[in-house]
């Protein structure tokens, strides 16, 4: 497969990726596009505790978005697959900015708690997937080739890199401008980033070929390794929503509230880092047992973080956790390429981003009623109990990642696999 190499050969590095022909007039958009998708949940934790002096109601706000985003995204994902990622986009990006804008006035103007959490589901439901159809433009471009495995390092390390700008930008316009003003951005941002991606036409996967005519769809779902690799994202969901709530309790709490984005960025950093060496190793073992040693360091590290009682120890471990979960990331998304079918390639991306939301979401209401209800801190029990119950399922369903030979047929110059397994 793309992510495994001989002791003969190297990577192809980030550099010779880069250079890819086209591949910048997707890549500075989409990560404009793709930065509020890391501003949402803070923005909306900060704004609704703000208005409603609650964690509780705050989580369950951010919750209610990431459920709805989780739900629907691999549907979005799977009329992209059929419709083209335009088609998709256009629509999903208006939808946003208005439910986000609305979202935000019914928060200022103090309305009930049933209120926010209706004009949550259009907002969480139309958060445009722009990571899932990034990778898919660089499936069109790189598949079958060694750049494809960089590919996937690189697009973690992005992710990651939003991860860090997005709630120290959120977090700075929350506290320093104004309580709405991260989310505001975050509409703003959403539509005009989305617009600019969705005009880059010529890059998008095709959907008129006449392979959609000849291959019956079948949903991502059903091949039983992508199964496994939700429940294992669901995991990483929980540590990103553990934290941010965890660490805006923790932040307030010492009367430094500041601190929420500076701490998660360190989290962040140590995420982005490890990925942009992971993509450089040229690995001999097998994408399988990285997953399983990787994610059982993340569970160790994770499992420490509730521990935590100065600033500096949580900075120290957040560091460790995060250079534990971009590596999980781009192997469970380098073996996508290998698992899925190219004409169900978008919609596995996007179950994986939907459950690393929906594992947000859970973990956001669980930390939030565990920081109301008990200790400052104790919603940092989440990450921990959430890592080691994927760990579980990992370990016992680990053979389900098992991936074959498979044959292939040519369509206009990008691989399609005919058998798949499913059950």
């Amino acid at each position: 497969m793309a992510s495994t190499v001989t002791s003969k050969s190297s990577r192809p590095g980030y550099g010779q990726l880069l250079r890819t022909r086209g591949a910048w007039t997707f890549l500075l958009p989409g990560f404009a596009a793709r930065q509020p998708f890391a501003m949402l949940t803070i923005s909306l934790v900060l704004l609704v505790q703000h208005t409603t002096g609650s964690y509780g109601a705050a989580g369950a706000v951010a919750a209610v978005t990431g459920v709805s985003m989780a739900l629907f995204a691999p549907y979005g994902g799977r009329l992209a697959d059929r419709y083209g990622q335009r088609a998709v986009l256009l629509p999903g990006v208006l939808v946003h900015s208005l439910s986000g804008v609305s979202l935000t006035v019914l928060a200022l103007t103090d309305a009930p708690l049933w209120a926010l959490i209706a004009a949550a589901v259009p907002t969480g439901a139309s958060v445009p997937q722009i990571g899932p159809m990034v990778r898919a433009r660089w499936g069109v471009k790189l598949r079958g080739t060694p750049l494809m495995a960089t590919a996937a390092a690189f697009e973690s390390v992005t992710d990651e890199l939003t991860f860090v700008l997005g709630p120290l930008l959120a977090t700075a316009l929350c506290t320093a401008v104004a309580p709405a003003a991260g989310l505001l951005t975050e509409a703003a941002l959403t539509l005009a980033g989305g617009l600019l991606f969705a005009a880059q036409k010529r890059t998008q996967p095709s959907v008129a070929d006449a392979t959609h005519a000849r291959v019956k769809h079948t949903s991502a779902l059903r091949v039983r390794g992508v199964r496994v690799l939700v429940v294992t994202f669901l995991g990483i969901g929980s540590v990103f929503g553990g934290m941010q709530v965890s660490l805006a309790a923790f932040t307030e709490s010492i009367g430094k509230p500041g601190l929420t984005g500076v701490l998660y960025g360190v989290f962040a950093v140590g995420n982005m880092l490890s990925g942009a060496v992971c993509g450089a190793v040229a690995w001999k073992t097998a994408p399988q047992r990285r997953l399983v040693i990787g994610y059982t360091a993340l569970a160790l590290t994770a499992s420490g973080l509730w521990l935590a009682h100065s600033a500096l120890v949580l900075a120290g471990l957040g560091l460790l956790v995060g250079m534990c979960i971009a590596p999980t990331l781009i192997i469970g998304y380098t073996l996508v390429e290998d698992l899925v079918p190219a004409e169900a390639r978008t919609e596995a991306f996007t179950w994986l981003t939907g459950a690393v939301a929906l594992g947000q979401a859970a973990a956001v209401t669980v930390a939030g009623q565990l920081e109301d209800r008990l200790w400052d801190g104790a919603g940092f029990l989440v990450p921990m109990t959430g890592t080691v119950l994927a760990l579980a399922t990992l370990v016992a369903l680990r053979s389900w990642l098992a991936t074959g030979p498979r044959e292939r047929t040519a369509a206009r110059g990008v691989g399609h696999r005919a058998p798949v397994a499913v059950d």
